[in-house]
């Protein structure tokens, strides 16, 4: 696969195989049990962690946690404003496919047999959103679940972490008859295709999802979209440990 760069590929004037500034910003939120401020560019969504010690009634007696999220984008984090969906009584199709899926991903790394009969809600806010908002909401999804449980094992309620190891998600497309990395929305909204990739630090996919516009592709620009989607996840693996290791404010 050619990495060169090549600045009239891409809007943004970024290399195929660039991100684009990635901040996570662990303890964003001050009554949080956990929380992080994850920025994918101009892409910004809060994350916050949550601990009920209860957990949903199909769980209950079995010695066993659950973790769940919940997705929404706020009234002005697009161009123009959209009602809140509190406003419109339900949620649209959108929410309910990607809060389940951030869900899901964050349990596939989680032993929910070590974290008690508790449940942690991840809360996942779009303050303003450039496109990435459900693979920015991952990222920072599992920094915002990791301090949650750091704070559990600090105050003594679960012996050893339930966390088995990070999960992180990444775009890529074909933009221009090239696969590239990190779409923002002056990409995806113009790409030939568009995919989103879940990821584990050893290399596992949780889950990918992957869709033409207009023109089917073929097996070698998905196995394109496939290593970009490996390289993004490592750099966003480091940046994820990094900000755990951060100390409390």
């Amino acid at each position: 696969m050619n990495h060169s760069i090549d600045l009239t590929a891409r809007p943004s004037g970024r290399a195929l195989d660039e991100l684009r500034h990635v901040k996570l910003t662990p303890h964003f939120a001050k009554h949080a049990e956990g929380s992080c401020l994850v920025e994918f560019g101009d892409t910004n969504v809060l994350c916050t962690a949550s601990i009920e010690e209860r957990v949903p009634p199909f769980l209950r007696g079995q010695m066993r946690g659950w973790v769940t999220a919940e997705y929404g984008m706020l009234p002005r984090s697009t161009h123009s404003r959209m009602d809140r969906e509190a406003h419109k009584g339900k949620q649209s199709g959108r929410t309910m496919e990607i809060q389940r899926l951030i869900g899901r991903s964050l349990r596939a790394v989680t032993d929910l047999s070590k974290l008690g009969e508790r449940q942690v809600i991840i809360d996942c806010d779009v303050l303003q959103a450039d496109g990435g908002t459900r693979t920015a909401a991952i990222t920072g999804g599992w920094v915002a679940l990791a301090v949650a449980i750091e704070n559990l094992l600090l105050q003594g309620k679960i012996a050893v972490s339930p966390l088995i190891e990070q999960v992180a998600a990444i775009s890529c497309g074909i933009h221009n008859n090239q696969a590239v990395l990190d779409l923002d929305y002056a990409e995806d909204s113009t790409a030939q295709a568009d995919a989103n990739f879940v990821m584990t630090a050893s290399n596992q996919v949780v889950e990918f999802q992957a869709t033409a516009e207009g023109t089917p592709f073929d097996k070698s620009r998905f196995d394109d979209m496939w290593l970009l989607a490996q390289q993004g996840c490592a750099i966003l693996f480091d940046k994820q440990m990094n900000a755990t290791r951060l100390d409390r404010p």
